[in-house]
């Protein structure tokens, strides 16, 4: 059944360029498994991200990991000089400039350019927002222990109880409807934006909580002095403040984190996705001062939490007031926190997202069919023939310019292709309206453009379907096995065309 779930993917593939994703982890066995997702446009223009295969690696080298992509391709009859873009995550052995396995497939094939991926990116703005700010980084290690001592706690029924009774009586939902702390994922910081949303929720329960386990006589004498220190520090105004703080951040963060991870997502979108994050942070900036400072106000007094005095002196805690910084607390509250939070994220996203601004990014932006093709730029796009040599250096561009006139004119009088929303719905309608046909190397750019990858989800989800079928229990399962059930598991609706094909040969 893989296998001929596989051969469909490589049919629907046929002959035409494709991007690699890629990534390597060590299964239950601790054997390292690389993952090669392949992402295409089919006949009918959509975009598509197939999950190809695993390949037991003997080490995440680069030069292993190129032979093992070189030897999976070959099994399936596809060539290195088709590959049209990389993606992978910001590990050295992957994205390095001299001997990265991004740079060893450039070195043959220039065309094959590499994209880091952009949720990966974001975790990484996230992550450096958080460490490089003292006050935020010892947030978030109370958060975890909070997470911690509640979790080790809950497995008695009463600690439960609690939390459930006392949510019930605040919001009026039943005790079936539980919201509990989860434990934020290590790799993935936007899994704290649901943990810091039921922390705020959850902000009366676990003050009682925490409460309870002090005095719990069966609790061990760290644990209630754990939840001591734990419950002075989250009944302070600056918890409770930078708590709503990065409930905002992450919640702009999220939405772009989520929409990242699409597998239809096209690059010129997400370039405009994080535009508008960037955006709204600034809004935020601006304008999200007082909104703020009133909700936490609100939050403190409904917890009976002491509001400082904006206008009085900042005490820095553990210092004493003679070597006490002479400002005030509306001063470290809005510009030490508030505004530097914010200025760190922007700044991070605009370290870490630099790329967008290259020429090759800039270029493939004109293809975007918003506010009626206002982004169009013939000779943009005339210049973007120029990264790609091995299709378009033996077409002359006084072809290709009439090419791109009579498309642009072509598609402003269709009102087919009036509202469409980005480049894969583009694309799509080039090919229900056989625009495609009448301009091949303008639908062949296109192409080019949609198949540059955004982010590596397709692989990580893969890892994760790779954790359910070979785990602990099932540890000895081969190589082979496990990458059939693997593709079959992934990739179930194709593999349900081929079901009835498998038992007739099965039968037989």
């Amino acid at each position: 059944m893989a296998c001929e779930t596989t051969k469909k993917i490589i049919e629907d593939l046929g002959d035409d360029f494709f991007c690699i994703l890629v990534d390597e982890t060590r299964d239950a066995s601790t054997k390292e498994q690389m993952a090669i997702v392949l992402r295409y446009v089919n006949k009918d223009g959509f975009v598509l991200e197939k999950f190809l295969g695993t390949s037991h690696v003997a080490n995440t080298k680069s030069l292993t990991l190129k032979g093992a992509i070189e030897a999976m391709l070959s099994k399936h009859g596809l060539s290195m000089s088709r590959i049209r873009g990389q993606g992978y995550d910001g590990a050295s052995n992957m994205k390095g400039q001299i001997n990265g396995l991004k740079s060893l497939i450039l070195a043959e094939n220039s065309s094959a350019y590499y994209i880091h991926c952009f949720a990966h990116q974001l975790q990484l703005a996230l992550v450096a927002a958080a460490r490089n700010h003292l006050e935020v980084g010892d947030f978030f290690k109370t958060v975890n222990a909070v997470i911690n001592l509640i979790g080790a706690s809950c497995k008695r029924s009463e600690f439960i109880r609690d939390i459930q009774a006392t949510n019930e009586r605040e919001t009026g939902r039943g005790l079936n409807q539980e919201m509990a702390l989860k434990r934020p994922g290590d790799t993935r910081w936007g899994s704290y934006y649901g943990a810091l949303i039921n922390l705020d929720s959850l902000f009366s329960a676990i003050i009682d909580v925490l409460e309870t386990i002090q005095n719990d006589r069966t609790s061990e004498p760290e644990t209630a002095s754990d939840a001591w220190r734990i419950s002075i520090t989250l009944q302070d105004f600056s918890f409770v403040f930078i708590l709503k703080l990065m409930i905002e951040v992450l919640a702009i963060t999220n939405e772009l984190s989520l929409a990242l991870q699409r597998k239809d997502q096209d690059i010129v979108n997400a370039m405009k996705l994080v535009r508008v994050a960037k955006a709204r942070l600034q809004e935020m900036r601006d304008n999200g001062w007082e909104p703020l400072l009133d909700d936490v106000i609100s939050s403190c007094t409904r917890d009976t939490i002491p509001i400082p005095i904006m206008h009085a002196l900042y005490i820095l805690p553990g210092r004493s007031r003679r070597r006490a910084p002479e400002i005030t607390n509306l001063h470290h509250f809005q510009v030490e926190l508030f505004y530097k939070v914010v200025d760190m994220q922007l700044q991070e996203l605009n370290n870490r997202f630099d790329e967008v601004n290259t020429r090759l990014l800039i270029c493939m932006a004109c293809f975007s069919p918003e506010n009626a093709f206002a982004a169009f730029d013939q000779e943009k796009l005339l210049c973007l023939t120029r990264f790609y040599p091995a299709e378009f250096g033996s077409i002359h561009d006084t072809i290709i310019r009439q090419q791109l006139i009579g498309y642009y004119h072509d598609v402003m009088a269709d009102e087919r292709f009036v509202g469409l929303k980005g480049i894969d719905e583009l694309s799509q309608v080039m090919v229900k309206t056989k625009v495609h046909q009448s301009y091949p190397s303008v639908y062949l750019l296109l192409k080019l453009v949609l198949i540059l990858p955004i982010a590596t989800a397709s692989v990580e989800r893969a890892f994760s379907a790779l954790s359910y079928i070979k785990n602990k229990l099932r540890s000895r399962i081969g190589d082979q096995f496990a990458n059939d059930c693997l593709v079959g598991y992934i990739e179930k609706d194709l593999l349900k065309s081929v079901t009835n094909v498998f038992c007739i040969s099965f039968r037989i």
